[in-house]
């Protein structure tokens, strides 16, 4: 196991690489000034062009790389365009970690609800119930965030003033359950899906029959093996997921007044911030990367007969 994570491990900073290059490299030939943008339309060229020279912006590519290159091995991803005086990380620092509670609470609803459901409806297929689970877990994903997350407000917060309709004080605070409901519905008809039709897939093995005539209990049948055999599929859907921990929807974030870094990201975008830009995207690449070796060390738990050379192709 060892060596497989180390070879692993050792394609991170050549990933990393990749991307910050060519995230760096679009950042500077991409269309906009930054400090055009920066300043307005109707700026000083003399204060532009020294506010260029400050920065480095006048310096050849290859030399700003290895400068932003140098700077972020000492955890220093640079300072921001828009926001002057404050530094990438101190930017990231806080919104991070409310974009994690977030996540991981859209992640608690999803798999809490998704993989039961898709359990009952494969248990009873072809059943009232099989067609009732699966059409509301499909009206649950075809409505788009955007109209769901006024819903959840209109019904929770305005009609019958049960929960608050703004801000955020962590993951077991109030405030994070429409917000945590409005991301995690989509996903739970993605995962009851993906549940159903791994466990019926899975049913239908021989070895399932085979633990059934030899007089197993139902329930161990279910447990044992059916369960852990028809979580692989979503254990891969948990991996893209864990993956979006540090970033979130900025329409969510909009409508409940989350200071998360989706809307960081979105503001970034627009205003050509290439510090914050480039930042968030080597965190995400670094989470990304963990987050499917960590899947690939839950395939063998899941099944033995899996082994971790196999794991990423599986």
């Amino acid at each position: 196991m060892a060596p497989y994570i180390l070879r692993r491990l050792l394609w991170l900073p050549v990933i990393l690489l990749i991307v910050s290059f060519v995230t760096f490299v679009l950042g500077r030939y991409g269309p906009g000034d930054p400090v055009q943008v920066l300043m307005g339309q109707h700026s000083n060229p003399a204060v532009v062009e020294r506010i260029r020279e400050q920065r480095g912006l006048n310096d050849p590519i290859v030399v700003q790389y290895v400068r932003y290159l140098r700077n972020v091995t000492r955890g220093d991803f640079g300072e921001s365009f828009k926001y002057r005086g404050r530094t990438v990380a101190e930017l990231l620092g806080n919104k991070m970690w409310v974009s994690v509670q977030l996540n991981v609470t859209a992640l608690i609803i999803s798999f809490g609800l998704g993989v039961p459901i898709g359990l009952f409806a494969a248990l009873r297929q072809r059943s009232l119930w099989d067609t009732v689970a699966i059409s509301v877990s499909l009206f649950g994903q075809a409505v788009p965030i955007f109209l769901t997350a006024p819903g959840l407000l209109l019904i929770f917060a305005l009609w019958l003033d049960l929960l608050p309709t703004h801000g955020w004080g962590g993951i077991f605070d109030t405030r994070a359950i429409l917000p945590g409901f409005a991301m995690g519905i989509p996903g739970v008809a993605i995962i009851a899906r993906l549940t159903r039709s791994s466990t019926l897939e899975v049913i239908g093995s021989d070895y399932i029959r085979t633990a059934r005539a030899k007089g197993l209990p139902e329930m161990v049948v279910q447990r044992r093996h059916i369960l852990r055999n028809a979580m692989i599929p979503v254990a891969t859907y948990l991996g893209f997921s864990l993956s979006g921990l540090l970033t979130t929807s900025f329409i969510v974030e909009r409508f409940f007044g989350i200071p998360g870094v989706g809307n960081l990201l979105i503001e970034a975008v627009f205003a050509r911030d290439y510090p914050v830009i480039n930042g968030v995207l080597l965190i995400t690449t670094t989470v990304f990367v963990m987050a499917n070796l960590l899947v690939d060390l839950v395939y063998p738990v899941l099944d033995p007969r899996i082994r971790l050379g196999q794991a990423s192709v599986a």
